[in-house]
């Protein structure tokens, strides 16, 4: 077992050279331990993390985000740590920002930090303006809803303390969770259970002069980030 308390945890699916760029920028040592979810890698990301001697679990085929997060919440409670990060292993994301989310969890007493690249501090250099819309509108339905206010719903960089896991309103183990809608459906769980939630700013940097800036399919992934918020608020799921 781990003498460090943070788990910060890692999904990937053929992110390539910017999975090796990313590894690259975690320091020798640190406050807190890596695991990696390769979702079914098919260039060599696999093979690249084994040489690197990185805790890895793996998929055989491509299973999903949120089926990546459950088995990475379910490895932090077995093995004993006290906190989680969630961060996409496409290197838009920061290592060097990581104490952002975990320290008010650590000194402040807050049960789950959300990364926000709207905040003062935070930025999204290159960010598509298509994007940038859909973001805030999204952003402004699910305040309306659930009566947050926060400033960047969208935003995969995230913290939990695993013991709110305990509650019995979480049940993480539900197929329809399986791609993106795990993560909404912690937050919205999160925000109805009364716990203490705070955005802090970070970088979501986008690659220059290319269209290769995330995975999510249009309409499809879109309605998968849609959907935990109809099925929740109208209780077709729970």
């Amino acid at each position: 077992m781990s003498q460090n308390e943070i788990l910060v945890s890692l999904f990937s699916y053929n992110e390539g050279e910017k999975l090796k760029g990313l590894v690259a920028k975690f320091p020798l040592e640190s406050p807190y331990d890596i695991l990696f979810i390769d979702d079914g890698s098919t260039d060599g990301s696999y093979e690249f993390l084994l040489e690197k001697k990185l805790k890895v679990i793996r998929h055989e085929s491509n299973r999903g985000i949120g089926f990546g997060i459950r088995e990475a919440v379910s490895y932090g409670r077995q093995n004993g740590y006290k906190i989680i990060v969630i961060m996409a292993s496409n290197g838009k994301m920061l290592p060097e920002e990581i104490n952002r989310l975990t320290e008010p969890l650590q000194k402040e007493n807050y049960d789950y930090i959300q990364g926000s690249r709207y905040l003062a501090g935070g930025q999204s250099p290159n960010l598509p303006l298509f994007r940038k819309a859909m973001i805030g509108l999204f952003t402004m339905i699910v305040n309306l809803f659930m009566g947050y206010k926060g400033t960047d719903i969208t935003c995969g960089f995230r913290a939990y303390r695993l013991d709110i896991f305990d509650n019995p309103n979480f049940n993480l183990n539900q197929t329809w969770l399986d791609k993106y809608e795990m993560e909404y459906y912690i937050h919205y769980y999160v925000i109805k259970s009364g716990y203490k939630i705070k955005e802090v700013p970070v970088s979501m940097v986008y690659p220059e002069g290319t269209k290769d800036y995330s995975k999510i399919r249009p309409f499809i992934g879109w309605w998968s980030m849609i959907r935990p918020w109809i099925y929740l608020v109208l209780k077709i799921r729970r």
